[in-house]
């Protein structure tokens, strides 16, 4: 059982730099999750125990809805006021965080599997921990059922 709940995302605006994503939150402060996103066809599986985020945009580019998965760290409050949202899953657990968006936790890594033309937009992924930053856009794809490791 978490000691965190789930909390709605609201649409915030976003900046595809040459250099990476910018994420205005709603209280106005900026997030940048550096350099462009690797392609990824079919599910990505994320590296057990990193903070993992999905950013959908929309057909514009310039907005989108963020929801963090299975942070811990963020009190709902605080989420609430920057418009970020979150979900929290159990070992197990699936949901469809967003229309053609579905995250499925095996153990503690994240299986984002997207399919962006019924998400209307692009699909970003970005996991991170102290040391490392992964960021990946996702593609629908025939996918194996591996998913593959965010590392390689």
């Amino acid at each position: 059982m978490s000691y965190r709940n789930d909390v709605a995302p609201e649409t915030l605006p976003v900046e595809l730099t040459s250099d990476g994503v910018v994420l205005t939150y709603a209280d106005g402060r900026e997030t940048f999750y550096n350099g462009v996103p690797e392609r990824h066809e079919g599910t990505l599986r994320t590296n057990p125990g990193m903070h993992v985020q999905v950013l959908v945009l929309a057909p514009t580019e310039t907005e989108g809805v963020m929801c963090y998965v299975n942070d811990r760290d963020t009190h709902d409050e605080v989420l609430e006021t920057t418009g970020v949202g979150r979900v929290m899953l159990d070992p197990g657990e699936t949901a469809e965080i967003f229309p053609g968006v579905t995250v499925e936790m095996d153990g503690y890594a994240a299986e984002v599997t997207a399919d962006p033309e019924v998400a209307r937009g692009r699909v970003f992924v970005f996991e991170e921990d102290e040391t490392r930053e992964y960021s990946f856009e996702l593609f629908a794809g025939d996918d194996d059922g591996d998913g593959g490791d965010a590392a390689e």
